[in-house]
């Protein structure tokens, strides 16, 4: 073991990116094992490295460490990136939540069946502009500060960065009508770790296409 974290997964987004995310965004380096077949991901299970014969799996500090919230939490507290008290470390996991909740609708859109995309990427679309959004350009003007907690870089701008990116994806000018999202997300493009990350090369996947919904379905098919 070299002593970075290992990160066992799909070769792409799905629950491992926003780890892959928090990492970088920490600098930490990390290792990656994809898995490929069904038969890998069976091991694992009967190997005991799975707790609850799920992925993502990362290894940690001696921890064969599953469930992605305990994994996110563990390395934002690990790398200082999760407020300095209480009260601080709840709005960021509020804030986390929410995000988290939008990052469901795009993790699952690429499985949505042919005629129901059109109607998916709506909901995306309206949910990111009415719902998700509004609550963090109000949050950003009302204390007037850079970060979303304490005036410090935590977990949730980390984790709203990336909803902000996979939402453009979708919905290119989905930022028009947040000023304080657009000034967010040009200052957290030129951080020097999320700048690395964002270089060609990263280990930051690209969007999902139709070779990695067939390879998830073929790994955790029943």
């Amino acid at each position: 073991m070299s002593g970075k974290p290992r990160l066992t997964y799909l070769n792409g987004r799905g629950r491992m990116e926003p780890i892959r995310w928090l990492l970088a965004a920490a600098g930490v380096e990390f290792e990656e094992v994809y898995l490929e077949t069904k038969e890998q991901y069976d091991k694992l299970i009967k190997d005991g490295s799975l707790l609850f014969q799920q992925v993502p799996l990362v290894e940690i500090d001696g921890m064969k460490m599953v469930q992605t919230r305990a994994i996110m939490s563990y390395i934002a507290g690990k790398y200082n990136l999760y407020g300095k008290d209480l009260k601080e470390r709840a709005l960021i996991d509020m804030y986390v939540e929410g995000i988290s909740d939008l990052m469901q609708m795009i993790l699952m859109f690429p499985f949505s069946p042919p005629d129901a995309k059109e109607k998916n990427l709506e909901s995306i679309k309206e949910r990111a502009t009415n719902r998700y959004f509004p609550v963090f350009e109000k949050v950003l003007k009302q204390h007037g500060q850079d970060f979303l907690v304490g005036n410090k870089f935590s977990w949730a701008d980390v984790q709203l960065m990336e909803a902000i990116l996979a939402v453009e994806e979708k919905v290119p000018a989905v930022l028009s009508g947040f000023p304080q999202l657009q000034v967010f997300k040009t200052k957290m493009s030129n951080m020097p770790t999320i700048k690395k990350f964002l270089q060609p090369g990263s280990p930051r996947k690209p969007p999902p296409d139709a070779h990695y919904v067939e390879t998830v379905l073929k790994v955790f098919k029943k």
